[in-house]
């Protein structure tokens, strides 16, 4: 049995912690926060809880990696599925991302039936199913993917089947270089594409990796759920998995330092002046919060990448609590709007909108609901005018103009929106920062560009791994945890413990 110390109560953090603990090791959760989640947690603020950044969760279908988790640890997800998924408001039109696959093609041979590529989009989005349905069909099988050494290799290769044989004309290719491959030029359908992957590669089809976004792509098909009370109901019920196999998650003890010897971190020390000594070190960070906490003993090669790699993107927020009496007429609960064709995506020209449902006491009061409004923004000029002197009025004068363009586009959605709003929270990267603790206040991840440039776990420590949306497959919940179930097969092999309570993760 080993002492490990997991740094962060977010969703690949908790579950990492879970896994391990029922397993037979003994697990202390170190979290800086008052709740679980991270950026998939959800807070309190006057009688709205509002979810702090991700708002919809897939990978609950069978076989998808909560699935898994939860047969391991014997949770019964409390989740509802969300269909449809979210309407898409692009300029011109609506498209319906419904879950069925039939739907969802009538959907969008009705979307795009002015376009004279209109045969090329259909034969394009059946063709992402099939590449999609074969990715996920590998991914369940657990590739340790990238690979650090002969083993992980000879593991991703055991994941191979004929099926997957028909991903291999799209290894190097991107999503948007497929679509125009496939005779599609036309401005709304790319358009659409290029959202959708924002939202779930964190980049638009001309960067985005085929495969994995195929597999974004679908998504809604494979199904997206919205868990009780708010997302941040993920980690909740992990963290209390974590605790029934014997571990413990210490919140309000933020990681300020930890302390190596020969290569491995051997203790962590908190804002609290406590200190916890562990045998091996899970941290749900990004690298250049894991480098920060090292200081001087960070790897050469962890410190190179802090300093060349390029950062993630930013949000900005708006955490509304509305009325909703008269009863809102919505199409879905979850809308992505985007501004203007000939403008970048992003910068309040997209949003995406998640609201809480009807009814729900723990989300809002009675005749009331929780609303989340973002944008992608990048982070520099927001740090630029947080940290530069007697800027602070530019920094909230940028504060109320984003505000009112995302405003402007919700306005789409819902007509007369601002005249049901009670309750109006702005927040930033410098916002997301404080409470996060994640470096600048980045969000979602690296942008997915190709399967041979992922980052995997290592940290160039012996016994340190990273989890969270920095490693393959990076973003969202699913994402995570697929990430976490990698580096929970690769301690078990390094730190094996009695017979009586191992178990394999590997797909069931």
């Amino acid at each position: 049995m080993a002492k490990v110390l997991v740094i962060g109560a977010g969703v690949g953090g908790a579950t990492a912690a879970a896994l391990l603990a029922k397993a037979g090791h003994e697990v202390t959760v170190l979290e800086a926060h008052i709740y679980p989640g991270g950026c998939a947690g959800t807070f309190y603020y006057q009688k709205y809880r509002f979810d702090a950044g991700a708002t919809l969760a897939g990978g609950f279908h069978p076989g998808g990696p909560h699935d898994l988790v939860g047969r391991l640890l014997d949770i019964s997800w409390k989740v509802h599925p969300v269909n449809p998924a979210w309407v898409v408001l692009l300029p011109d039109r609506s498209v319906t991302q419904y879950a069925d696959p039939e739907q969802w093609h009538a959907e969008a041979a009705r979307a795009f039936a002015d376009s004279p590529q209109r045969a090329q989009i259909m034969r394009f989005l059946r063709a992402v199913a099939r590449i999609s349905d074969a990715t996920w069909d590998f991914a369940a099988r657990r590739p340790a993917w990238p690979p650090a050494h002969l083993g992980d290799l000879l593991r991703t290769a055991g994941a191979l089947r004929p099926k997957t044989l028909i991903t291999l004309p799209h290894l190097f290719e991107t999503v948007g270089g497929w679509a125009r491959r496939s005779g599609i030029s036309d401005r709304a359908a790319l358009t659409f594409l290029d959202a959708q992957l924002l939202i779930s590669a964190q980049t638009t089809s001309a960067h985005a990796s085929a495969l994995f976004g195929a597999a974004a792509l679908e998504l809604p098909r494979k199904g997206v759920t919205h868990p009780e009370g708010g997302i941040g109901g993920i980690a909740e019920q992990l963290v209390e998995a974590v605790r029934r196999f014997g571990g413990q998650v210490i919140f309000r003890q933020e990681v300020t330092r930890l302390e190596v010897k020969e290569g491995k971190v051997v203790a962590a020390h908190t804002n609290k002046g406590a200190r916890f000594e562990c045998d091996l070190c899970i941290a749900n960070l990004t690298p250049w919060d894991l480098a920060r906490l090292l200081g001087d003993h960070a790897p050469a090669a962890l410190r190179h990448e802090t300093r060349t790699r390029a950062e993630p993107w930013g949000a900005f927020t708006l955490y509304l609590g509305i009325t909703d009496d008269p009863p809102l007429a919505l199409d879905a609960e979850h809308y992505q709007v985007i501004g203007s064709y000939d403008q970048p995506l992003g910068e309040g020209n997209s949003i995406f909108m998640s609201f809480s449902a009807r009814g729900d006491l723990r989300r809002a009061p009675a005749g009331h609901r929780a609303l989340t409004i973002s944008t992608h923004t990048h982070l520099d000029e927001w740090w630029r005018l947080r940290e530069t002197p007697g800027a602070k009025a530019a920094y909230d004068e940028r504060v109320a103009r984003y505000a009112e363009r995302l405003l402007d586009l919700a306005e789409r959605a819902v007509p007369g929106l601002r005249s049901r709003i009670r309750l109006q929270l702005p927040g930033t990267p410098v916002t997301f920062q404080f409470y996060t603790r994640r470096h600048r206040g980045g969000v979602g991840g690296f942008p997915f560009t190709s399967i041979f440039k992922a980052r995997g776990p290592w940290t160039g420590l012996a016994n340190a791994w990273l989890v969270g949306d920095s490693i393959f497959p990076g973003q969202s919940t699913a994402g995570v945890t697929m990430g976490a179930l990698r580096v929970v097969d690769e301690v078990l092999r390094a730190y094996p413990v009695a017979a009586r309570r191992t178990f394999s993760t590997a797909a069931r």
